[in-house]
């Protein structure tokens, strides 16, 4: 099998940690035999220069026929405001990317609030209340006079339960074996109980995984003071947004936060940090969550490809991350280290031939 997968760099410092993922993928992908069909495709501030839009149909037809792609962080709070051209591109609306899979892990190295957290927070992404991905038309929230809004939240069967079956389907591959499912049925009678009927749905299909159910209040609380009781959580929309920030904030910041969109034929490998334009173009800026967002893209393609080279690639990044970080010798200054960008980078792809 030949996997085909996108490259699309993004803005600012997307330019400088994507090339790293990619140098640290192909590496794996040759120690692997992996065969992979490499797509240079143009998007954000690039992709409305060559061809006057930030999404070009020319990449949007070309994503289609991929199995995957690494996009980097759009700079969109620096584009004009009123041109309907220059907007963050709607890629996971246009792919029904239906779930955001993000990994908290610590290091034991690396400063952070707690030590030993590793969970997989999986969040819906095409419900709630966020109406850039729900709605065709219109906005699901209004206001009929000054001192009134009001605000509609979708929560549908089918995303329900495609969420709560990712969220199995990975804790089956982890040594726990856990999912704990998120929400605030007891007030959300109708909303939140679809949710919680389709996670208890899919629980029954797999006996092989524990299944817990916690209201979201007491969630967060004990997310901040034992972390180390989650495995997999599984929520909806903005919920997760909340959820994956707190996860971010226990183990050391969005530079350790990688991410993975992901739907029922595709994903996206794109890391949950920002643009960072002040940094941008000085060789400093991390390449951890950029390179671990492509490692969880290849353990995706490992997984629903049914492509053993995909994930033996994936197995190879995570011990050569875990070993440059471990050996503290090229690490970003942000992880406690002196290294640039580049360094960090060619330090985790050697690792990965080793």
């Amino acid at each position: 099998m030949i996997l085909k997968i996108g490259i699309l760099p993004g803005d600012d410092i997307g330019l400088e940690v994507v090339p790293e993922c990619v140098k640290v993928m192909k590496a794996a992908a040759s120690r692997s035999g992996l065969a992979v069909d490499w797509h240079a495709l143009p998007i954000g501030k690039r992709g409305h220069e060559e061809h006057g839009d930030t999404l070009p149909a020319v990449t949007e037809k070309a994503l289609r026929a991929l199995d995957g792609w690494i996009m980097g962080p759009i700079g969109h709070a620096a584009y004009p405001r009123g041109d309907p051209t220059w907007v963050m591109p709607p890629v996971r609306k246009k792919f029904e990317l239906f779930a955001a899979v993000r990994p908290s892990l610590s290091h034991a190295n690396i400063a952070s609030v707690h030590k030993n957290v590793d969970i997989v927070f999986v969040r819906e992404l095409t419900e709630g209340m966020l109406y850039s991905e729900t709605v065709v038309a219109g906005a699901p929230e209004f206001r009929p006079n000054d001192d009134i809004t009001v605000a509609m939240r979708v929560i549908t069967r089918k995303g329900s339960n495609r969420v709560a079956r990712e969220a199995f389907e990975i804790a089956r591959t982890r040594p726990r074996r856990k999912v704990t499912a998120a929400h605030k049925e007891p007030v959300y009678r109708l909303a939140c109980g679809m949710f919680a009927e389709e996670c208890r749905k899919v629980a029954r299909e797999f006996p092989d995984v524990a299944f817990e159910e916690m209201m979201i209040d007491s969630t967060s609380m004990k997310l901040v003071m034992e972390p180390q009781r989650f495995d997999v959580v599984v929520t909806t929309n903005q919920f997760g947004d909340i959820l994956t920030d707190i996860g971010a904030g226990l183990v050391g910041g969005l530079g350790l936060a990688p991410g993975l969109c992901v739907g029922e034929k595709q994903a996206m490998a794109q890391a949950t940090h920002g643009s960072a334009p002040d940094i941008a173009g000085r060789d400093i800026a991390n390449p951890y969550a950029m390179i671990m967002s492509g490692q969880m893209l290849l353990a995706w393609l490992g997984r629903k490809k049914k492509e053993p080279g995909a994930a033996e690639a994936a197995q190879h990044i995570q011990r050569a991350v875990s070993g440059v970080i471990a050996e503290a010798k090229h690490l970003t200054r942000d992880l406690g280290g002196r290294a640039g960008t580049r360094e960090m980078g060619d330090a985790i792809a050697a690792c990965v031939a080793q």
